[in-house]
């Protein structure tokens, strides 16, 4: 009998780590839009010294919530705090799970009063509706998922638009379409702008590094608004961003989009894991990279390596508090950017003109090939000291960069090893050819790799120093 749920998926495949490295699935795609509209280089670059419109409209879930109990609801889940959290304002929001690890992130809108709306990737969605129609709120859910990755010639449609416009010429642009100032929106809060005589609500924001907003409004007004906004940047240098650049921004901003979901071990867990269907991200999910371990629980990831340690608040009771709480952040790694040698990326690329096996190839410009991605940083002497967990390449620093986490103790400018590639000639995922490893030399850097996004980001999770 085939499997019902991911607790069942599980209990079938032995162990969670062999699943997921295996997984069959192919690569996580950006659906919808179109893989370039010029080309992924002068995209990169325009977000750095023009102006870029990222279309947002497909890649994630939206999961509304309304009703009574729905700050109750988000506030137990949430490690943020929820003390001052009014209509018009949104929030990096990053569940644990009960033994403190991280079960994904997104943004969370509160768009009225009792009403919300969560957007980003499946894990976060999946968990709080989960606990949304458990019974203990009152609260009523509204999900629209992410488009499918192959249409199959069918017509797409969302609950909204989601566009950004960001960059250095973002603030023009913006005043253009809106036939006056720029409105004076504080960071993370929302306004409203008009395009074309429509009222759009819009949202401070800035993932390129540059100030700029987020805007959204109904699906049905998308090709209306979209036009206007590239007539208005087509003198400003605006460039659209296709799927292949869009996600390689934050590599220069400081973002790590995938970590592994902390959902498949625990007691307490195990009622979700029964909850969750055998086709969820969670039970198809691939798992990719160097960093090997029996232990699916060396894969997980705690806020305060994932930089969300600002945000956890101790002010209220919430799922994983107490775990939380016990953590000496003293000794959690922490995120940084490794930037690659150039000489030993060259190898890669030479490899594939060379018979036998090549090295792992490096796609440009996102070089991740599963959900979620691990590869091991090794320090002098073999010590792993650390994970690479999203690497590409970036134009406008001209370098292969990756974002992960590193020993504490580990500085700024320090070489160290990334063993690039997978173990015994590559794993049965779909992605992965036949291939050797690479030992490839890199130095740790800042998080935020931009400088341009260290000087000008406004205090976050994305500039917080530990």
């Amino acid at each position: 009998m085939a499997p019902k749920n991911l607790e069942e998926v599980l209990q079938a495949a032995g162990n969670p780590v062999t699943m997921l490295r295996n997984s069959p699935i192919g690569a996580y795609v950006y659906p919808v839009v179109p893989s370039e509209y010029s080309n992924w280089r002068d995209e990169q670059k325009a977000w750095r010294d023009t102006a870029v419109l990222f279309d947002q409209s497909h890649h994630m879930a939206n999961l509304y919530v309304e009703g009574p109990d729905a700050l109750k609801l988000l506030s137990y889940l949430g490690t943020n705090s929820f003390a001052n959290f009014p209509v018009n304002r949104a929030k990096q929001f990053a569940p644990c799970n009960y033994d403190g690890y991280i079960i994904g992130d997104g943004i969370l809108f509160h768009l009225e009063q009792n009403s919300l709306v969560y957007v980003g990737r499946a894990p976060v969605a999946n968990w709080l509706e989960f606990h949304a129609t458990s019974g203990k709120y009152d609260v009523k859910i509204k999900r629209d998922d992410r488009s499918p990755s192959n249409p199959g010639g069918r017509a797409v449609i969302r609950t909204t638009y989601r566009y950004q416009i960001q960059g250095p010429n973002a603030k023009q642009i913006i005043e253009k379409l809106n036939g006056g100032p720029f409105p004076e929106i504080k960071f993370f809060n929302m306004g409203e702008i008009k395009i074309k005589g429509r009222t759009v609500r819009a949202l401070r924001h800035g993932m390129a590094g540059a100030p700029g907003l987020e805007i959204w409004g109904p699906y049905e007004e998308r090709d209306e608004i979209r036009a206007a906004i590239v007539e208005a940047g087509k003198d400003l240098g605006l460039k659209e961003v296709g799927a292949r650049a869009y996600a390689s921004n934050t590599l220069e901003s400081g973002w790590i989009p995938s970590p592994l979901p902390a959902v498949y071990t625990g007691e307490k867990m195990k009622a979700y894991r029964q909850w969750l269907p055998a086709n969820s991200y969670e039970a198809t999910g691939s798992l990719a990279g160097s960093f090997v371990s029996n232990n699916i629980e060396d894969y997980y990831n705690t806020p305060y390596e994932l930089g969300y340690g600002i945000f956890v608040k101790f002010d209220h009771d919430f799922i994983g508090r107490e775990a939380l709480e016990k953590i000496d952040q003293k000794t959690q790694r922490k995120k940084v950017t490794f930037a690659w040698s150039g000489e030993d990326v060259a190898k890669t690329y030479k490899s594939l003109l060379e018979p036998g096996d090549p090295y792992k190839f490096i796609d440009m410009p996102i070089s991740n090939y599963a959900s979620s991605s691990y590869d091991k940083i090794v320090a002098k002497g073999g010590k792993v000291v650390g994970c690479s967990m999203f690497a590409g390449y970036s134009y406008n620093e001209r370098s292969v960069l990756s974002l992960g986490i590193v020993e504490p103790d580990i500085e700024v400018g320090t070489e160290l090893t990334l063993v690039w590639g997978e173990e015994n000639g590559g794993t049965k995922k779909a992605t992965v050819e036949r291939h050797k490893q690479l030992d490839v030399k890199v130095v740790v850097s800042s998080v935020p790799y931009s400088k341009v996004v260290r000087e000008t980001y406004a205090e976050g999770w994305r500039t917080a120093k530990k």
